[in-house]
């Protein structure tokens, strides 16, 4: 198929939901073209993207700038997992990821007290920025795991989007709370150990949980990051798929198992170091700027224009 230089989108009806309950009103995705962009925020022709392109699968750009062509769509219930929050449509991502996340929900499966996975956001059916939540996400290579054990796998439309994860941080998580068990650390480890994965973000106080409980090797630990938030949820991010061109990695953990600096977090948590005196003559940070499609990856155009 030939793609025509112009990118056109008219009359898409843009449905999409932020938060669970949170309701938008229909938009429609105006018209807009890579080589005279006209300025139209990327996440609204994105988000009107309804079905992945009709392409090869293949991420462009990278996590938090980019798309992704030929996207596969996570089936809403299958033997070990079931899709949350399906009014959003992000469940969708690369191949690769669908795949990885069908064997990491066998592994739960396997867990006590688990029957399989509860999935999050994926991606968009053609990634890019979304309209609410996540700057990442972007080219079907990020997905979030909920932490709430998934014990039914026969939950309507309508439950999936009433019901709720479950938190597992105390103390604005420096440390892990109650819901804290060894599954946890066994699904968390299983995803570290799996060799397309680059990182995965989870709070810090889980990931120091992790450091002392771990008698085994340890290498996997050097995947497991600290980050803010993720605590009703975890973040596992894949590596680029060989051969992928264009796909930019992120940068590699840093060497060792990262306790230390996890460590570090949690004593930041605990005891905040005092803020650094702002230098009234520094110019006023600039607000964060819309991406618009001519920010994004050549081939995200082609990405939108396909069938």
């Amino acid at each position: 198929m030939k793609f025509s230089r112009y990118i056109t989108l008219t009359a898409l009806l843009l449905t999409a939901c932020g938060p669970a309950g949170d309701s938008r009103s229909p938009t429609v995705a105006p018209v807009v073209s890579r080589s005279a962009d006209t300025g139209v925020p990327a996440k609204q022709l994105f988000g009107a993207k309804r079905s992945g392109s009709a392409q090869k699968p293949a991420p462009h750009g990278s996590y938090a700038k980019g798309c992704v062509a030929g996207a596969e769509q996570l089936p809403q219930t299958g033997p070990t997992w079931q899709a949350m929050r399906l009014s959003r449509n992000r469940n969708w991502g690369h191949p690769e990821t669908i795949d990885f996340i069908k064997d990491l929900s066998r592994v739960a499966a396997r867990q006590s007290g688990w029957n399989g996975l509860y999935v999050g956001d994926i991606s968009q059916p053609r990634g890019g920025p979304m309209l609410s939540g996540h700057r990442s996400h972007q080219m079907g290579l990020d997905a979030d795991i909920w932490m709430l054990p998934a014990k039914r796998l026969d939950l309507s439309v309508a439950e999936r989007e009433k019901i709720s994860s479950i938190s597992l941080r105390r103390a604005k998580g420096a440390y892990t709370n109650s819901n804290w068990t060894p599954q946890h650390h066994a699904i968390l480890r299983a995803a570290a150990k799996d060799d397309r994965v680059a990182r995965i973000f989870v709070f810090p106080g889980a990931k120091v949980q992790m450091c002392n409980d771990e008698k085994g090797n340890r290498d996997w630990l050097r995947k497991i990051r600290p980050w803010y938030g993720h605590h009703y949820h975890f973040h596992v991010r894949l590596k680029c798929p060989d051969g992928a061109r264009g796909c930019v990695n992120q940068d590699p953990p840093p060497r060792g198992d990262g306790c230390d600096d996890a460590r570090q977090w949690v004593k930041d948590i605990l005891s905040p170091p005092p803020p650094k005196p702002r230098d009234p003559n520094a110019p006023r940070p600039k607000p964060r700027r819309e991406h618009t499609l001519s920010d994004l990856p050549q081939q995200c155009a082609a990405v939108l224009q396909s069938n």
